[in-house]
């Protein structure tokens, strides 16, 4: 999940050395939380107008999640 995650940031930024994904333990449900971090001046590219890329990023990682059996959320840092 976590490369998942890595590889659909690469493909919006500019710098993407400056990707970092940092994971949470599993909360009381089950849920995995993904902090993505990246560049300050790439965070408009990760965010899209009014935050419809990480709407869409959020969406493709709780896909990918559900054919695996587990729950993720995603926090843009």
């Amino acid at each position: 999940m976590k490369d998942l995650l890595i590889a659909i940031a690469q493909g919006l930024v500019e710098d993407p050395s400056a990707i970092r994904v940092d994971t949470d333990e599993p909360t009381e449900d089950g849920t995995v939380v993904y902090h993505l971090h990246v560049a300050e001046n790439d965070m408009g590219r990760v965010i899209g107008k009014q935050g419809r890329i990480a709407k869409s990023i959020r969406i493709i990682m709780r896909a990918a999640a559900i054919r695996n059996n587990t729950r993720v959320a995603v926090e843009i840092d």
